[in-house]
């Protein structure tokens, strides 16, 4: 049986933080890092932060014969009914991934490219990232409530506060969308930032090397031709929070 998580006065209270700060970020050989483990981020509350901020994740099932990775909308809730939290994804009913994704062992990756880093040979170019990997057993969120809470936290993943402003789904939308859940127990993550790492002789040859700042920069909110020009404020405090988090990325430190 899953655990309870946190209710207040109707609605659920999602927190960024673990039910369980004890528990280590990657519990298990298949979700240790086993290269380039200076790049690897131990703690717990960074991955939750870094999915979070991240908008599109990957999901990766097998289907038939062959594997088959697919872009989704997620959302996070830290406090979660699943071990060390839930990851929440949700597509068609009708959809042959979804159905071989309940109950499998599914691996989910977010990734964000925060840079293009230029070495000063071949071998030392590379990326500024941050990168997640989630493995668990896909669950099919069959309670009402949860799925629905599950829904609102997707929407609100994208425009934080939105689905508080929409009407209720009906019941023909709930039945035709399925949601799965994944724990967030098993998870690694790591992350680079700053400098090429070249050979001092690299260096010592006058060859340029540094990195290129990569960002998401969201423009003005568009209104839909069939639509009034008042947007609302959480549509517009989400573009003008986007464009303000694109600041941090040149002033990453080497890494």
């Amino acid at each position: 049986m899953v655990a309870q998580w946190p209710v207040q006065a109707g609605h659920f209270a999602v927190s960024l933080e673990p039910m369980s700060t004890e528990l280590p970020l990657s519990p298990t050989p298949r979700t240790t890092v086993t290269r380039g483990r200076n790049r690897m981020v131990s703690d717990r509350s960074e991955l939750h932060r870094f999915l979070v901020d991240g908008l599109v994740a990957h999901i990766g099932v097998t289907v038939g014969d062959h594997p088959l990775v697919l872009p989704a909308a997620y959302a996070v809730d830290a406090s979660g009914p699943d071990a060390g939290g839930t990851l929440y994804v949700h597509g068609s009913v009708a959809a042959g991934w979804l159905r071989q994704a309940q109950g499998a062992t599914v691996c989910v990756t977010v990734t964000e490219v925060d840079g293009l880093v230029a070495g000063r040979s071949a071998f030392h170019h590379s990326m500024n990232y941050r990168s997640a990997v989630v493995i668990g057993a896909a669950r099919v969120v069959d309670d009402e409530t949860e799925r629905q809470h599950a829904l609102d936290l997707i929407v609100d993943h994208m425009i934080p506060g939105r689905s508080a402003t929409l009407r209720p789904s009906t019941r023909k939308e709930l039945a035709a969308t399925a949601v799965l859940a994944i724990p967030l127990a098993e998870a690694s993550m790591k992350a680079r930032a700053g400098d090429p790492v070249d050979e001092p002789e690299d260096v010592a040859a006058g060859v340029w090397g540094g990195y290129v700042p990569l960002a998401r920069v969201a423009g003005e909110p568009v209104s839909a031709t069939d639509s009034h020009s008042d947007v609302p404020l959480d549509v517009v405090r989400r573009a003008e929070g986007l464009l303000a988090s694109a600041g941090w990325v040149g002033s990453s430190a080497a890494g």
